[in-house]
């Protein structure tokens, strides 16, 4: 939720105190308008005029522009007219906590900071963009320069260190990088004395750069994740920490909420501690059946509960021979965890075209909805406009439409390969735009 470490607006190029009183005070002045909309063109005007002074030019913009700027008009909103306070306290405040500042003493305290070059808050923040540049020559001179830049904390409200930046996770999205060079920059910050578990306070705190790195989509698709993980390893980051993945969850168990099986099994490979659940999704059949009794019953202290999310892990990461141990128990293909997403649901989100097929010949249901509203088919579709590889999920659509799933007249865009193929089937995208992407760099 508006606002947060990810979604934080970046500063003004060069930005002074002056710049944001002044806008500041227009706020107040919108939050008094009698027109409806004046918060809106305050926020839209502030925006626009970000992307200028940063000379951006990406195709995504517009959506980029779009996004925040409703999210800002929004906030501020509720901030200033909920309580109707059209204060100049109110408006700081709002702009501050956009740009991840817990209020407005600490943001002017930044603001101060960065127009001192001298100064830890500017040395600090030139480290971070020689990371996600990935500089080493630029990031191994400010360390000489000041080296206790590497044990130093953000001033934003992720309380991050360096390190944490290396994850390209939890902080700002607009600096979530991943340079080639990533597993260097780590080596470097790590052999200055960079402490390896050091704690950001993201994702409800506890967060460190192992589980932030183990959970995140940036080194994956940079195909450095692995490497980056181990260094972190080598260097004694441990993989079982409470709340490592942040949201009072063990990096494992983050790494499969979050999408990131291959990191999972990395890690379970060297050591990491497996629950029912985690144990199902890394596919690990012998944990798996040691919650069982010799004849096949549930131990001592095994739950239904516990059943149910170990069978929609394994369904989720397409462990079919788990699958199959847990159908061969008389579970219902139909069990869901409370929000309505059934097996065949998870192996949709997936993207495992023989988890649905194996799951279909146990007769698994096509058209339970799951808490959004979304048939089997459906999430699928979803599922495929959020980074799904459409070759696949070409594949596995026309599995679940000859298994029998209804599809609709009209649909929410997809991407190109799966909008022609559901045309063929019948089925026309919607007139109107969906973007599902990230916003541009800052």
């Amino acid at each position: 939720m508006f606002p947060n470490s990810q979604d934080a607006i970046p500063l003004l190029p060069r930005p002074k105190h002056e710049t944001y009183q002044k806008l500041a005070r227009k706020l107040v002045t919108a939050c008094k308008s009698d027109d409806p909309q004046a918060i809106g063109k305050w926020a839209t005007q502030w925006l626009e005029t970000l992307a200028q002074k940063h000379k951006l030019d990406d195709p995504r913009l517009p959506f980029w522009l779009a996004r925040k700027t409703r999210q800002v008009t929004e906030y501020a909103t509720q901030q200033l007219k909920a309580g109707k306070h059209c204060r100049l306290a109110h408006a700081q405040l709002v702009i501050a906590q956009s740009h991840d500042f817990e209020n407005w003493p600490k943001f002017l305290k930044h603001l101060r900071g960065m127009a001192d070059k001298s100064s830890r808050i500017a040395g600090f923040e030139s480290a971070v963009d020689a990371i996600i540049a990935g500089d080493t020559k630029k990031l191994k001179r400010l360390i000489r320069q000041d080296p206790k830049l590497v044990h130093i904390r953000s001033t934003r409200t992720s309380n991050a260190t360096l390190l944490h930046y290396v994850s390209a996770n939890g902080v700002e999205g607009y600096r979530q990088k991943t340079p080639p060079n990533i597993v260097e920059i780590a080596e470097i910050l790590l052999n200055a004395g960079a402490e390896v578990d050091a704690e950001a306070d993201v994702y409800g705190g506890g967060a460190t750069p192992l589980g932030l790195t183990a959970t995140s989509v940036h080194p994956f698709r940079a195909g450095v994740q692995n490497p980056l993980m181990q260094v972190l390893l080598d260097h004694g980051a441990q993989i079982d920490r409470p709340d490592a993945a942040g949201n009072s969850q063990v990096t494992v168990l983050g790494c499969l909420a979050n999408g990131r099986r291959e990191a999972a099994i990395y890690l379970a490979e060297r050591g990491a501690k497996l629950n029912f659940e985690s144990a199902a999704g890394v596919g690990r059949l012998d944990l798996v059946n040691s919650y069982f009794t010799p004849n096949g019953k549930p131990r001592k202290g095994t739950t239904k509960k516990q059943m149910v999310k170990a069978f929609l892990a394994a369904c989720l990461w397409g462990q079919d021979e788990v699958v199959e141990f847990f159908l061969g128990k008389r579970i219902d293909p139909a069990v869901h965890s409370g929000d309505g997403q059934t097996s065949l649901h998870m192996a949709g989100i997936g993207g495992s075209l023989s988890t649905i097929k194996l799951l279909l010949k146990h007769k698994a249901p096509l058209e339970l909805k799951n808490e959004y509203g979304g048939t089997v088919l459906g999430q699928t579709l979803w599922s495929a406009g959020h980074g799904g590889d459409p070759k696949l999920y070409t594949e596995i659509i026309e599995t679940l439409i000859a298994a029998g799933a209804k599809l609709r007249d009209r649909h929410v865009p997809v991407n190109e390969e799966i909008d022609e193929l559901l045309r063929r089937y019948g089925s026309e995208p919607e007139p109107s735009w969906y973007w599902f992407g990230e916003g541009p760099s800052v």
